[in-house]
């Protein structure tokens, strides 16, 4: 899209994203993806962050209409992932003498990237950069996501440049601003991506948000998703609460199953947890459901009941390929339930106890599993299970 002014001279450049398939080759793109940037023209002009290379064939030709016959005086690097790095070296070829503005780490990634070593203008935590009516100031936040990372806060018109943090999946369809958005689709996608790329780093996010305390923010611009004008205190809530773990009172059921039984068991224990008077509940077949929603689904939830059918001696292939994503992201904070089934040796249970020992979660309900096909009396077994679960969350 063509530069929109966001406060009287500074613009966004969006860019929408509705071919690829996949977000760091692993995350579904359903609804696309958005990559913003931000032009300030000032007496000094500045680039904050580019684009992914070939997702806009005119970028260039935006930022000169930003710039309106200008030269760049400054291009501030938040964040060297190339779906924001990826137009540098085009940038610099339109304004040669563009200075680049980045901390140590980004200029070590920038050499690998580009071995551009000329017009470095190095910042560190807490430095400045005056442009005139605005003033820049830079605030490093290392692992959100990348070791680089920082983000810019204009001192005098309190608008917060913040890199991927505060972003979002999903294309800007017409809506660039939190007031003009439908936020219910933005927020499923917002806690999809903040779960998936930045919930690994959940501590450094609560790091990032110290160094805000008491900072006014009037204008968040993340390099994803919608700009906040009107309500940034709005999303900055929902990343301080996703970042230290909170949760809905509700039950994620997840189950793998190879032919039936497990799901069955997986649907009587949500329909006694039902009739026990939870109304938030949840059921994904972790095999058709792709693991960045189930680790959305894992942020949102308090409760989470997990059960796997026997497969070689282990649980289910896809419920391993789960529980290993949420040791590696590092979830806290919640309850857990298992149960299995099997045929003739077991292993799926077995296994999920040795998860629930790592991930090391209070397990609310004494483990269940049975042998063979579900009847009436199989099913009886999981009552005071699924009462164990509804009494808790009862509780909460």
């Amino acid at each position: 899209m063509k530069p929109v002014q966001i406060h009287n001279d500074v613009y966004v450049i969006s860019v929408n994203d509705r071919r690829k398939q996949l977000f760091e080759n692993m995350w579904p793109l359903p609804c696309g993806v958005a990559y913003n940037c931000y032009i300030i023209d000032d007496e000094k002009t500045a680039l904050l962050d580019t684009v992914e290379l070939g997702s806009a064939n005119n970028f260039i030709a935006y930022i000169d209409e930003a710039l309106n016959g200008k030269s760049l005086d400054y291009l501030i690097i938040n964040h060297m992932e190339p779906d924001h790095s990826g137009e540098i070296q085009n940038v610099i070829a339109r304004y040669p003498n563009v200075k680049i503005v980045g901390n140590k780490q980004t200029f070590k990634i920038l050499q690998e990237y580009f071995n551009y070593t000329q017009n470095l203008i190095e910042v560190a935590d807490g430095s400045e950069i005056n442009l005139g009516k605005h003033n820049l100031k830079f605030l490093t936040t290392p692992m959100v996501h990348w070791p680089e990372s920082m983000i810019v806060y204009d001192t005098v018109n309190h608008i917060l440049f913040s890199q991927d943090a505060f972003g979002s999946f999903g294309t800007l369809d017409g809506a660039i601003f939190d007031d003009e958005a439908d936020f219910d689709f933005y927020e499923n996608e917002m806690r999809r991506y903040y779960s998936n790329i930045v919930g690994k780093y959940s501590v450094m996010v609560q790091k990032a948000f110290a160094k805000l305390h008491e900072t006014p923010v009037k204008t968040i611009c993340p390099v994803h998703g919608i700009v906040w004008r009107k309500n940034p205190s709005k999303v900055m809530e929902l990343y301080n609460k996703w970042s230290n773990y909170e949760s809905e009172n509700g039950v994620l059921i997840l189950f793998a199953s190879m032919y039936g039984n497990t799901e069955q068991i997986a649907d009587h224990i949500a329909r006694r947890i039902a009739e026990n008077g939870v109304k938030k509940i949840r059921i994904y077949d972790v095999s058709k459901t792709h693991v960045s929603y189930l680790m959305s689904e894992a942020w949102k939830y308090g409760t989470i009941v997990l059960g796997s059918c026997a497969y070689n001696g282990e649980m289910h292939p896809m419920m391993e390929m789960f529980c290993r994503e949420i040791e590696h992201y590092g979830l806290k904070n919640r309850a857990l339930a298992l149960f299995g089934t099997y045929s003739w040796s077991g292993g799926g249970l077995r296994n999920l106890q040795k998860f629930a020992e790592n991930i090391g979660w209070e397990q609310i309900a004494e483990p269940v599993e049975i042998k063979g096909i579900p009847d009436n009396e199989k099913f009886a077994r999981f009552d005071e299970f699924a009462k164990s679960i509804s009494d808790y969350c009862k509780k909460c």
